[in-house]
């Protein structure tokens, strides 16, 4: 008798997603400015995509410490309003400090999964966004369906995913050897992943499958620059929950092995005192 073949716990995902965004919540806060110089030029397209301006309406899904939320904030001005959503309460309470810090009026925030927008109650909203969210929710037709829900006649939805493993081995190099090391599995069929959405023509056909129109998708080179291979190790190994998660299985020893030779391996994109992490971001926008 065959076996049957392992299956994608949907459920024990979430749990373990919402407790890995718990921990990393500081970190990820922390490292707020190295987010803003990453990914704020591909965060100024995205919101150009979908039309955010002064007096736009918004809703964030899965905004984590709500730097893009701030950007939002300040680009729609006082006559504007933006809803910042997590399933983690942890974090998305770094939004609120970071938007009370600016001195930003206009944001409230509510803890929300992602999949379950239908449960929000508000008025219909201009546009509505996700920054690497969308890759990260077990059903995204669901979640896209809450997006389009919200929104108001010829409103827009905007995500921004990752593109391939390979065109992003900051990211792609420590999972591949963590993989090796703990000996794990590929992802099971439907599971939720970094490059989940990065395959050529995916993140359009499901934007379609959604029922959005006019759908456009940018590709946006966005590199990870920090001082060394060294500083970006630390800011994935205090950023990146996921990886911890992956390496639960190993021992001490064997997981600081893990991590020294993550930082070898990332030292191929360290030149003349710089590093450099090639990374590729995929904005996507379609009109209900």
């Amino acid at each position: 008798m065959t076996a049957n073949p392992p299956k994608f716990d949907a459920i024990k995902y979430k749990q373990t997603t919402l407790k890995q965004w718990n921990t990393a919540a500081e970190a990820w806060h922390r490292w707020g400015p190295l987010l803003s110089r990453w990914l704020g030029p591909a965060t100024e397209t995205m919101l150009d995509m979908c039309d955010v301006s002064n007096g736009s309406r918004v809703l964030d899904v899965a905004a984590g410490a709500g730097e893009q939320t701030v950007a939002v904030a300040k680009r729609i001005g006082e006559a504007g309003h933006v809803l910042a959503t997590d399933i983690s309460p942890d974090i998305l309470g770094f939004a609120t400090v970071s938007a009370n810090l600016a001195g930003l009026n206009n944001v409230r925030t509510q803890v929300l999964d992602g999949e379950n927008l239908t449960e929000l109650e508000a008025d219909p909203f201009d546009a509505v966004i996700s920054r690497v969210g969308l890759i990260y929710f077990p059903d995204q037709q669901k979640a896209l369906a809450g997006m389009k829900h919200h929104l108001k006649s010829e409103g827009k939805v905007a995500a921004m995913v990752y593109s391939t493993a390979e065109t992003n081995p900051f990211f792609s190099i420590p999972v591949s050897i963590i993989r090796r090391r703990a000996n794990l599995p590929a992802p099971l069929p439907g599971q939720p992943g970094p490059f989940s959405l990065g395959a050529e023509g995916k993140l359009e056909k499901i934007f379609s499958d959604a029922g959005f129109r006019n759908i456009e998708v940018e590709t946006i080179n966005a590199p990870v620059r920090v001082s060394s291979a060294a500083e970006c190790l630390q800011f994935e190994q205090e950023s990146f929950g996921a990886l911890h998660q992956m390496l639960s299985g190993l021992s001490d020893t064997e997981q600081d092995e893990a991590w020294h030779e993550i930082e070898e391996a990332l030292g191929q994109f360290e030149v003349n005192g710089q590093f450099e992490g090639p990374c590729e971001m995929l904005v996507a926008v379609g009109t209900k």
